[in-house]
């Protein structure tokens, strides 16, 4: 590991694992390193380090007992990283009955890495939802195409207005459209207290892609977030948008399995 992304690594750690993740949170308790939060579309557990635990299994499953018995939330997410200890901590939580998802790659890199100018193709413009539009209608309809992009997603339009207001200007939607149609969404999430804003959510129609328009699409939000202060921008990138934000100029740090645990 090379200086560079060792600083980056320990600048992600630092400032964007455990309170961090649950900002948005409905409600969240804490159990030791963990802490655990209550989202509209379920339940998500993280953490700094699980260092010093005496008794991991344990521990996993005073968290499922948690879930439960005390939320009515259908499923949690445990988050894992790559880099984390123990190395089998994956295959303990699939020893009692969470589902491994899709390996993910954390991509962290200086904020002015992806502001740049991006031609796109005729008749396409980017906006943040509710400027130039109606909120509600713009959440809708970029909901839906990210939900249709991640193979029903979970959040519904109504939960995603409702944390998008409650985060009180930090959390923000950007849609790409031709025309009336949504070729292009994606969030924007800036940390209070941290320099960094993530990317979430980011999908193009599979019509319109090779177009630039994500590329586009991130570059406006990432100027945004610069002019609201941020420093570095994380994102936790599918296959098909790594190389698009390495070209871009971020750097791969560590990767994220999310671990999910669903009520039966």
């Amino acid at each position: 590991m090379t200086d560079d992304i060792a600083r980056l690594l320990q600048a992600y750690d630092d400032q964007l694992r455990r309170d961090a993740e649950v900002v948005g949170a409905l409600s969240f308790t804490k159990d030791g390193p963990l802490v655990r939060g209550v989202f509209g579309w379920g339940g998500f557990t993280t953490y700094r380090s699980l260092g010093g635990v005496d008794d991991l299994d344990e521990l996993i499953e005073r968290t499922i007992a948690h879930y439960r018995d005390e939320t009515e939330v259908a499923r949690f997410e445990w988050k894992t990283r790559g880099h984390d200890q123990p190395a089998d901590l994956g295959q303990r939580l699939v020893a009692q009955g969470f589902q491994a998802e899709e390996l993910e790659t954390v991509m962290v890199g200086p904020v002015e890495h992806l502001v740049q100018d991006v031609e796109l193709p005729p008749g396409v413009r980017i906006r943040q939802a509710g400027v130039a539009g109606d909120f509600t209608d713009d959440v809708t309809r970029a909901n839906h195409l990210q939900n249709a992009g991640f193979g029903g997603g979970d959040a519904t339009a109504v939960e995603t207005i409702d944390r998008l207001e409650r985060s009180r200007g930090n959390a923000t939607m950007w849609l790409a459209e031709d025309g009336d149609e949504v070729i292009s969404a994606g969030r924007l999430e800036i940390v209070p207290g941290t320099d960094f804003a993530g990317l979430w959510g980011g999908v193009t129609h599979a019509a319109r892609r090779g177009q630039g328009i994500y590329r586009a699409l991130t570059a406006a939000r990432a100027a945004h977030a610069q002019q609201a202060g941020v420093k570095f921008m994380q994102s936790d990138c599918s296959p098909m948008s790594q190389p698009i934000l390495e070209r871009s100029g971020l750097t791969a740090v560590t990767t994220t399995t999310p671990y999910i645990w669903t009520r039966v």
